[in-house]
């Protein structure tokens, strides 16, 4: 595979799909820059060189046709102030406006393209939608780990019609981390999942057990581990028909000498809410009332402890309901103890979604090895998935 260091794009128009799936509050403001942040180094590379930046993206998941609140003419003044560069918009990403835009632009200038998902072609794969925004550039940048296990039309269909293509700074930073987590940790390797349910996770936590030393089980889904060892959980989430499964899982991890570690108490609630009453139970003994809503204190201190002795660390899924404050605390500490291994000389990568979410409110971002921009990719990858937006980087 090409990366974008192979290149000079001296005159050339970079048709560089980008990962803009920015959360927009109600006055449709950016609250989380941070796939716009990482997008920076590639489309800098491009204009640096005297190049023009053609930049496509989805936002959200519109229904079919145009929907104001996702429209991407909402990131060109944020855009514009990060990159100091002149944006131009594409009111449609296809059609005779977009490319009139197009061949009319000057080095060093960026146009983005109205949101790709405002056509349903773009999920569907659709061939002839990826040739019409193919005419738009002359050479094809994937810069979007986060959709790399999508076989839509922008993301791996598009790159056939391009004899130029190679991936961006993110795109390549993300293999390149996935793989050192996957083909060359250190040991001790520890994988935190957290999140609500195994089902989710199965096949990650599979591949994992040929893998890590430690394997931490945090959030709802290790509440249908204790009632599978015949645990009274109380109204905690559960997955009923999984009972088997994750007996199964630990039997695994037995068998090849992992330590497959269950957090021994909780936080638990009398409500999903963050004023409900709260007190602190043994995981086999939740009150018949209350729900496990964030990992206890002898869990936070086992788990911290794991945390800090490892040299390899991937953190998938929040240990707790961190978006309340009364159930933080589990999430926070092991970021804590995340940031202390990294600093011992510990590769920590962070897996995408509410994982990073966390780690950035937290201010934790630079502390860790890498977090990764793409949750649903990143795991795919760890599954041993074939991701088709690489695979078309790579034919």
């Amino acid at each position: 595979m090409r990366t974008i260091n192979d290149y000079n794009f001296s005159g050339k128009r970079a048709l560089v799909r980008v990962d803009f799936n920015v959360p927009l509050d109600s006055a449709y403001k950016i609250t989380d820059f941070t796939r716009i942040d990482a997008a920076l180094p590639t489309i800098a590379k491009i204009l640096q060189d005297g190049g023009k930046a053609i930049l496509m993206s989805h936002l959200g998941r519109p229904k079919g046709g145009y929907e104001e609140k996702y429209s991407l003419k909402h990131l060109v003044n944020d855009l514009t102030a990060k990159t100091g560069a002149k944006v131009h918009f594409a009111t449609d990403c296809i059609g005779e406006d977009a490319a009139a835009l197009a061949h009319a632009m000057q080095a060093g200038e960026i146009l983005l393209l109205e949101n790709l998902r405002f056509y349903k072609e773009e999920e569907k794969g659709d061939r002839a939608f990826a040739e019409k925004l193919s005419k738009l550039g002359d050479m094809y940048v994937n810069d979007a780990f986060g959709t790399a296990h999508r076989a839509h039309a922008s993301t791996s269909i598009i790159a056939e019609f391009f004899a130029d293509k190679c991936a961006g700074f993110v795109m390549h930073a993300e293999l390149d981390n996935a793989k050192k987590v996957l083909e060359k940790a250190e040991k001790p390797f520890t994988a935190i999942m957290g999140g609500a349910k195994i089902s989710d996770k199965i096949l990650v936590i599979e591949q994992l057990l040929e893998r890590v030393d430690n394997l931490l089980i945090g959030g709802g889904m290790a509440y249908t581990f204790f009632k599978a060892q015949g645990g009274e959980i109380g109204k905690s989430l559960v997955e009923a028909e999984k009972l088997d499964l994750a007996l199964s899982l630990m039997e695994k991890a037995k068998a090849k000498g992992v330590n497959l570690i269950l957090p021994e108490d909780s936080i638990v609630a009398d409500a999903f809410s963050n004023d409900a009453n709260t007190q602190i139970a043994d995981n086999m003994h939740i009150p018949a009332d209350y729900m496990g809503l964030d990992i206890g204190p002898k869990a936070i201190a086992k788990f911290t402890e794991v945390i800090k002795n490892s040299k390899t660390i991937l953190w998938n899924g929040p240990s707790g309901v961190f978006e309340m404050s009364n159930f933080a605390t589990g999430t926070i500490e092991v970021a804590k103890a995340v940031v202390e291994a990294t600093k011992n000389g510990g590769f920590s990568l962070i897996g995408g979604g509410d994982s990073a979410a966390a780690v950035n409110s937290l201010g934790f971002g630079d502390a860790v090895s890498y977090v990764s921009t793409g949750g649903g990719a990143l795991l795919e990858y760890f599954e041993g998935r074939e991701l088709p937006g690489v695979k078309a980087l790579e034919a």
